[in-house]
């Protein structure tokens, strides 16, 4: 883990807890989180089954566990293989990563081992972060994201993309290299235009608790437009609390607030939503079983 990596654990795993929210009506998927900062534990710990008993107390059964580095996308897939018929695994290098490890080309083989692994469903999180990567380093974090696209391609799995301050570049670059069938904007956060080329595109934009945020207009015009067969809803827990617990710590429970004001902003109805973003990550993650 590099210093950033352990930076960001070290600083997220000290928040108070987020009140649970409401039930669901139906059942529903996180599609994007990260247990092990929530949990700050092994695999098999207590401090991992009770953040996944939180969850399943309020209608979330199974969620998606992501990589962002070598060392820790061996944690999803060990996680994954704990939890069979609860957790997927999603492996790769975090655009933030991918410049900075010691060893790029050792690195990206050992993703490329653990893409194969029959738990794992998706390549990622990989993309491009131009808000903490300087320029110097830009051109190995392009080059590292393409060999992340053609393994997705190779293997035959979602591809899930990290963007931020790079909504251009990252576009363009799937133009060049040829998008996998299901590529998966994670916590998007490009306004209602980028929103409709990637629909376009035939692209899933899964959104996250920066939509309740007030300081986010955009994105609630983006999810208005998205067709339901094209959304996620995710926590990328421990990030991103949703209001009216920003600040607090994110875990899979609180899909359900997030859910909800998905719901209300789109006017659809709870039920019928909440059952096709389920029904949405399974098509694109195939069955937890």
């Amino acid at each position: 883990m590099t210093q950033e990596s352990q930076d960001r654990h070290n600083r997220d795993i000290d928040r108070p807890l987020a009140p649970l929210p409401e039930e669901l009506p139906v059942e529903c998927i996180d599609a994007h989180c990260h247990l092990e900062i929530v949990a700050n534990d092994t695999p098999d710990s207590q401090a991992v089954a009770d953040v996944i008993a939180l969850a399943k107390s309020v209608g979330i059964t199974r969620m998606v566990q992501v990589g962002y580095s070598a060392e820790q996308s061996q944690w999803c897939v060990d996680l994954a293989e704990h939890y069979p018929g609860t957790v997927l695994a999603a492996v790769a290098l975090h655009p933030n990563e991918a410049p900075v490890v010691d060893d790029l080309e050792a690195h990206l083989a050992i993703i490329e081992k653990l893409a194969v692994h029959p738990r794992v469903r998706a390549i990622g999180e990989t993309g491009l972060d131009f808000f903490r990567t300087p320029p110097e380093l830009q051109e190995k974090q392009k080059y590292s994201f393409r060999r992340h696209i053609a393994l997705a391609k190779q293997v035959g799995k979602a591809l899930v993309i990290h963007d931020r301050d790079a909504h251009r570049e990252v576009l363009d670059l799937l133009d060049e290299e040829g998008a996998p069938e299901n590529t998966v904007f994670h916590c998007f956060s490009g306004d209602a235009q980028m929103a409709q080329e990637c629909v376009d595109k035939g692209y899933i934009l899964s959104f996250a608790g920066t939509l309740t945020f007030k300081n986010a207009p955009g994105l609630r015009e983006a999810v208005k437009l998205v067709p339901a067969a094209q959304l996620l809803v995710e926590t990328d827990s421990p990030f991103l609390a949703p209001v009216p617990h920003r600040g607090h710590l994110n875990t899979p429970a609180q899909i359900p607030t997030i859910a909800r004001f998905m719901a209300q902003e789109r006017g659809d109805d709870l039920r019928e939503l909440t059952q096709t973003l389920t029904d949405n990550a399974v098509r694109i993650f195939g069955s937890f079983a």
